[in-house]
């Protein structure tokens, strides 16, 4: 119990900041938008119940309509066909959300070239700077994507936004001990990733191995390179593919 006391008297003392990475979700979420004649997600919308009237004179309430995929969210395996046998949102273990967390921050490049992609030799290189990518843990990849997140039309930049190549997605997903992958755009993989062989590299193999997503991230540049640990709790939606998920990071800071 000391462990526990340590850690809420440290969050109340600042001594741990506790930061939020989520977008606040509303009808101006940006979603991924798909062609025809592939299905697409609904926007998200509040169906007000009541509101202190007579449908309820004392309490107001709300159904929400939303995809599982829409705003910041999780990415069970069984969101790809890879991994269609794989958990679905409501089967994620309890100890995986709480994890461990790294930061890639490439956002001096993806500001220069919007189809940036992550490659193998720029983990390697930040992996000796900085130390082993976390068993069990999240590489979270800054873009400076966020910057955009008020914007839909510049968020989606109607298919031009920064990623991870068909290689290092392969590499992450096989070689190394990552639970999963964090990003700010509006899916896991990069905007040109329909075009890729295999097209959508992150969900084929990184739910194919069993591994998550998170999407449309916030707030990484307040986090440090490594040290951050993530929550990172879904609704348990049985048979779901994902879920909006509020993600927070605690952050530990010198006394």
């Amino acid at each position: 119990m000391s462990i526990l006391r340590n850690l809420v008297e440290s969050v109340r003392s600042g001594g741990i900041e506790v930061i939020d990475l989520t977008a606040p979700l509303s009808d101006r979420t940006p979603i991924l938008q798909l062609p025809e004649p592939f299905g697409n997600a609904l926007p998200f919308r509040l169906e007000e119940i009541s509101r202190y009237d007579d449908r309820g004179p004392a309490w107001y309430w709300n159904d929400i309509h939303t995809s599982e995929h829409t705003g910041t969210h999780f990415d069970a395996p069984v969101h790809w066909v890879t991994a269609r046998e794989g958990q679905d949102v409501s089967q994620v273990p309890v100890r995986n959300l709480l994890a461990p967390a790294v930061v890639l921050d490439f956002a001096a490049e993806a500001a220069k070239d919007p189809d940036f992609l992550l490659e193998i030799d720029h983990v390697r290189e930040w992996e000796r700077a900085n130390g082993s990518l976390p068993e069990g843990g999240w590489l979270l990849y800054r873009t400076g994507w966020d910057a955009r997140a008020d914007d839909a039309d510049g968020f989606l930049n109607e298919g031009h936004s920064p990623g991870i190549s068909v290689e290092c997605a392969r590499w992450l997903a096989a070689e190394k001990p990552i639970m999963g992958v964090g990003v700010e755009t509006v899916g896991t993989d990069a905007g040109a990733a329909h075009s890729f062989d295999p097209a959508f590299p992150c969900h084929s193999f990184l739910l194919g191995a069993g591994k998550y997503g998170l999407t449309q991230l916030r707030n990484l540049a307040r986090l440090p390179a490594t040290g951050a640990v993530v929550l990172a709790p879904p609704l348990p939606i049985v048979g779901g593919s994902g879920s909006p998920v509020r993600v927070l990071a605690l952050v530990e800071h010198a006394r």
